[in-house]
């Protein structure tokens, strides 16, 4: 019976197969395979015995139950996996294994599974950027109160928030490639990280290993790749969660019966609430932020496994074997409801316009003064008259269009039928409209490429 969440209900069959007890065994038997065969042909290990480990480091022939039943006698799982493949190979003892020590296989075997998860995040990161894409380009002209301290400010688009968060995942791809070129790397160095079992060959073991695997090698390890690697994964993936929860955050709020200004997709026979018929709950949103909770509290765990004693010790291995799944599952999950959400929201046109009178002009105060300094007033009177007409119809509960005709220095510069001008939002945009085209051009390239 489940117990962890990830186990059955976040995250995908595809991203939980890379995690999965057997996957992770037959990427350590991958290494031990691609080791056997740099040995044999550094002649370490005699030719035939190299191919025979190689053809039997597979799950079919090593499977999880046998190597379990090792490690409850040796308590060393590498160790039991080295035994049953030796078994299996029948080539005893001596050649599976040689010179190489328990994090060789571990620390490599976690970034063939890094490669896998980051293949299927790749997918996921890609996906979403379309659909926002898509959001912001079918948006562009969609106007919509621009919101700051939670208090209505000037206009801006639904498709300036939608090329805000592509670009933000834009930038998010270009870190994966930077993390990628760090992370994807395996070493081969043997006890202490000196190589000192295989002399002077050392080098050319590890290499041979990384092209099969098709790795990057370390430049120097003690008996453990170092941990700032992971870091910097685990902090990629906060990262990543940050963005998510941010463009979470903002859905909620919009959805607010207050606001009530686009909302999530919501099936027929969905349920709300199992007391209040009427209630439609952001609860994909509601996920993806809570879930960015736990992945921010994991980015503290992976910086706190950065902190090993003299070679290695054992600190960081329990930690990682949670943290890592974990974090990969829960982001996979955001980006699974992150993309359904975006993909089937409902814009309600309709009332992002009333919003926009909700103030009766009082956010299309900061277009009157700009004007009227423009025109020759001092740009602090200016600001000052404005603070006194929208003061003024507060008070008195007028729009700011009545505010303003009967103040005379803005008269001076402006008349009466300007004022309509320069209150309408849908004239006070700016470059929203050609800024967020140019982002969609830039990350359509990024998509290409």
């Amino acid at each position: 019976m489940p117990v962890h969440p990830i186990e059955n209900r976040y995250g995908s069959d595809e991203m939980r197969a890379v995690f999965e007890e057997e996957t992770r065994f037959q990427r350590m038997l991958d290494v031990e395979g691609a080791l056997a065969k740099a040995l044999a042909a550094e002649e370490m290990i005699p030719k035939t015995h190299g191919q025979k480990i190689a053809r039997k480091a597979k799950i079919k022939h090593v499977p999880v139950k046998k190597i379990r039943k090792l490690e409850e006698k040796t308590g060393h799982e590498t160790m039991a996996l080295v035994l049953a493949l030796a078994e299996v190979s029948g080539t005893g003892s001596r050649s599976v294994h040689f010179g190489a020590t328990s994090n060789d296989i571990l620390d490599t075997a976690m970034a063939l599974q890094f490669r896998d998860a980051l293949e299927v995040l790749e997918k996921r990161m890609r996906d979403l950027l379309e659909v926002m894409i898509k959001q912001a380009k079918e948006n562009v002209d969609t106007v919509i109160v621009g919101r700051t301290h939670g208090q209505h400010a000037v206009p801006t688009t639904l498709g300036m928030k939608f090329a805000i968060w592509a670009s933000e995942m834009g930038r998010n791809l270009k870190r994966l490639e930077e993390v990628k070129s760090r992370v994807l790397v395996g070493q081969m160095t043997g006890a202490v990280g000196t190589g000192a079992a295989w002399g002077e060959k050392a080098s050319k073991i590890q290499k041979r290993v990384m092209e099969e695997l098709e790795l990057e090698s370390v430049e120097i390890s003690n008996q453990v790749i170092q941990r700032d690697r992971f870091a910097e994964l685990i902090s990629f993936l906060g990262l990543l969660g940050g963005t998510l929860a941010k463009v979470g955050r903002e859905i909620r709020n919009l959805q607010r019966t207050e606001i009530s200004e686009v909302s999530e997709p919501f099936g027929e026979e969905q349920v709300g609430s199992s007391t209040m018929p009427h209630k439609r709950n952001p609860i994909k949103s509601e996920r993806v932020c809570g879930l960015a909770r736990v992945l921010r509290a994991n980015v503290q765990a992976g910086l706190e496994n950065m902190v090993i004693e003299h070679e290695r010790d054992l600190t960081n291995s329990s930690c990682e074997r949670v943290l890592l799944p974990e974090s990969f599952l829960i982001i996979d999950q955001m980006f699974l409801d992150q993309k359904e959400v975006l993909e089937n929201l409902r814009i309600r046109a309709k009332r992002m316009e009333q919003n926009l009178k909700l103030t009766q002009g009082l956010n299309m105060a900061e277009a009157v003064m700009i004007e009227v300094t423009r025109r020759g007033m001092d740009r602090q009177k200016a600001h000052k008259a404005l603070r006194e007409c929208t003061s003024y119809a507060l008070r008195e509960g007028v729009s700011l269009s009545s505010a303003l005709q009967q103040n005379g220095e803005i008269l001076e510069h402006i008349s009466k039928e300007e004022i309509r001008d320069l209150l309408d939002p849908k004239k006070y945009l700016g470059n929203a409209k050609s800024t967020v085209k140019k982002v969609i051009k830039n990350l359509e390239k990024i998509q290409e490429e």
